[in-house]
C-alpha cells in the first residue's frame, strides 16, 4: 500500500475505539454486527460455545487483524469474538468502510489478502484437529503464533508474548487441559520451547517445525519474512 493508503487506515482506526476487558466478548453470537472491528492491541479469538459450556476456539486474533470484515452484512453473528487479554478495538462504520474500499484498490486488495489468509489458517486448524497428533497440534500452534507475531514486530529475538492459558490451548486444539500440560512438558524436556510467565521462547525452531510438520506457506508471507523467522 502507499503512504496515503496507510494514512487513511490509521485515521479511520483512530476515530472510534473502545476497550474490551480480558475474558469479555467483543461481540457475542446472536448479536447484530454494527461495526467492522479491528484489533489495535491485545489478543482475541473467534469461538463457538455449546449449551453445555464446551467451547471451541476457531482462530486467534492478533494486533492488526480485522474481525470479519464482511460481518456487518449479516443480521446476527453466527459465532462470538472474545478478548483473551485486555484489547483495544477500532470500530469502523460500514459506510466508512465501503468508502475506503471504493476509494482505494490497494486497500481492497489488502483486505482480500487478509481474508484469504484467515481462511487458510482456518483450513490448517481443521487439518490439525483431524490429522495431527496432540503433540503435533500444540507444536504447530506455537509455530504459527510465533511466525505471525514475528512478522508484525511483536517478538524479541526468539521470544514472544504468550498470554494463552492451558485451557485456551485446549479449546484451540480440541484437547483437555491435562493433555495440553503433558505435551508442553514434553516439548520443554526436549529443549524445543521454554514457557515462563506470559512469554514463549522457541529454543529450537527447526526441531519444533519438524515436530509439527509446519510449513508457513499457508500464512502467505513474503519468502524473505518466512526465512528470517526460521533463521532468527
Amino acid at each position: 500500500m502507499t503512504d496515503g493508503d496507510r494514512t487513511l487506515l490509521e485515521g479511520i482506526a483512530q476515530r472510534r475505539t473502545r476497550r474490551v476487558p480480558a475474558r469479555h466478548d467483543v461481540i457475542a453470537e446472536g448479536e447484530p454486527p454494527r461495526f467492522i472491528n479491528v484489533v489495535v492491541d491485545g489478543w482475541g479469538c473467534r469461538y463457538k460455545q455449546l449449551p453445555n459450556g464446551s467451547r471451541q476456539m476457531l482462530s486467534l486474533l492478533l494486533p492488526g487483524d480485522t474481525c470479519d470484515a464482511n460481518a456487518y452484512i449479516l443480521r446476527e453473528m453466527d459465532h462470538s469474538i472474545g478478548a483473551i487479554t485486555n484489547m483495544t478495538i477500532a470500530e469502523v462504520h460500514p459506510e466508512e468502510f465501503m468508502a475506503l474500499v471504493q476509494g482505494s484498490p490497494n486497500i481492497t486488495k489488502a483486505l482480500w489478502w487478509n481474508e484469504m489468509v484467515m481462511m487458510a489458517i482456518q483450513r490448517e486448524w481443521t487439518l490439525s484437529l483431524g490429522q495431527r497428533s496432540a503433540r503435533e497440534r500444540i507444536a504447530h500452534l506455537l509455530c504459527e503464533i510465533f511466525f505471525r507475531l514475528k512478522v508484525i514486530g511483536r517478538c524479541a529475538g526468539n521470544a514472544c508474548e504468550f498470554p494463552l492459558t492451558q485451557i485456551d490451548l485446549a479449546d484451540a486444539t480440541g484437547l483437555t487441559s491435562v493433555h495440553v500440560n503433558r505435551m508442553l512438558q514434553d516439548l520443554r524436556r526436549e529443549n524445543m520451547i521454554e514457557l515462563s510467565g506470559k512469554a514463549l521462547t522457541i529454543l529450537d525452531m527447526p526441531a519444533l517445525m519438524e515436530e509439527a510438520m509446519f510449513n508457513p506457506n499457508y500464512l502467505h508471507l513474503d519468502s524473505g519474512d518466512a526465512r528470517r523467522v526460521r533463521e532468527n
